[in-house]
């Protein structure tokens, strides 16, 4: 069940997902009967505005299927309306320091400068639920989620782990190699960097994750401390799929 997934993921269970570009309903209805253990709808580099955003999530928790979203960004009104849409929790790009991670963290938690309250939300339950059930919810359900993309990021990736409220570091390899000057994510440096974020996020008791192109990837990115995978996305499923058949019928 979804309530259950920020547990599952603090606990170092291996989880598999990926990220949805497309702002479609019915892609999270297919995706929802695969057997990835959560999907990530990328509202940083994908085409998804609040309405698009609102029904794609309201697919996935009425149909169980626990759902993140990747916010453009880290200011407050973009996580707020993931959040108030029925997201789980948000996976925030470009946390490159502690002041960013104390701000990302107040913003998706309840209490004085943080959260705006609202009752009357999908996530609230459309205000037929006691502010107290509502409170508590927040506590066991949202999942805050750190993107360590830029060379600072990483070398606070331990101070950042350890604040209340971050409960997961995301290595961004693709914006991490381009800062560091290579073009490949398989570069030792990011390598390096994946390592040395992992072990910030274990020391604090926090959930490691990061992107991988296929589940090839898999066995040396769990040798480095990742426990969450999102794999690809949609669009290179179709590509896969597309081409093995083409492929296979022409031979």
């Amino acid at each position: 069940m979804p309530s259950t997934f920020k547990q599952r993921m603090l606990s170092g269970e291996l989880l598999i997902g990926t990220f949805v570009k497309t702002p479609a309903h019915e892609i999270i209805e297919v995706l929802a009967m695969s057997d990835l253990d959560f999907l990530c709808l990328d509202a940083e580099h994908s085409p998804f505005d609040r309405g698009r955003m609102d029904a794609c999530l309201a697919i996935a928790r009425a149909l169980e299927k626990p759902t993140l979203v990747r916010v453009p960004s880290a200011a407050p009104a973009a996580i707020l309306q993931a959040l108030d849409s029925g997201a789980l929790g948000v996976v925030v790009p470009h946390v490159n320091s502690v002041a960013k991670a104390e701000g990302v963290a107040r913003a998706a938690r309840f209490g004085h400068g943080g959260r705006g309250y609202a009752g009357s939300t999908r996530w609230a339950g459309y205000a037929t639920r006691p502010m107290s059930d509502v409170l508590r919810q927040s506590d066991e359900e949202t999942t805050v989620i750190a993107q360590i993309e830029e060379p600072e990021g990483v070398e606070a990736a331990a101070q950042i782990a350890a604040i209340d409220g971050i409960d997961g570091l995301f290595v961004g390899p693709a914006d991490l190699a381009v800062c560091y000057g290579e073009s490949d994510i398989a570069a030792p440096v990011v390598r390096d960097a994946i390592r040395d974020t992992g072990q910030a996020a274990q020391g604090a008791g926090k959930a490691m994750m990061t992107f991988a192109g296929s589940a090839a990837a898999g066995p040396e990115l769990r040798a480095l401390g990742v426990s969450m995978f999102f794999i690809a996305s949609e669009h290179a499923f179709m590509l896969r799929g597309a081409n093995a058949e083409a492929a296979a019928l022409k031979s």
